[in-house]
């Protein structure tokens, strides 16, 4: 029989997942603030702001897709 890589178990999995899934999303808030100022004053790098969205969006996306994985992977056994 082949031995199997170590892996981390599914609990740390979730809690890394959701750590990401957590930061992402207060990211994604703090870069939608900025996007739009309450007070006047120097116009944000709109190009910039976008760029960091983005990269939010896809950490959600991607945290979201891990905890998929695990849990269908955890229901088929």
């Amino acid at each position: 029989s082949c031995a199997l890589p170590v892996q981390k178990p599914r609990s740390e999995l979730v809690r890394t997942s959701l750590r990401l899934l957590t930061s992402s999303a207060y990211r994604l808030q703090s870069e939608c603030r900025k996007a739009l100022p309450a007070e006047p004053g120097p116009a944000p790098d709109v190009q910039l702001v976008t760029q960091q969205v983005i990269q939010c969006a896809y950490d959600i996306a991607k945290a979201a897709k891990q905890l998929v994985t695990i849990t269908t992977k955890e229901n088929n056994n």
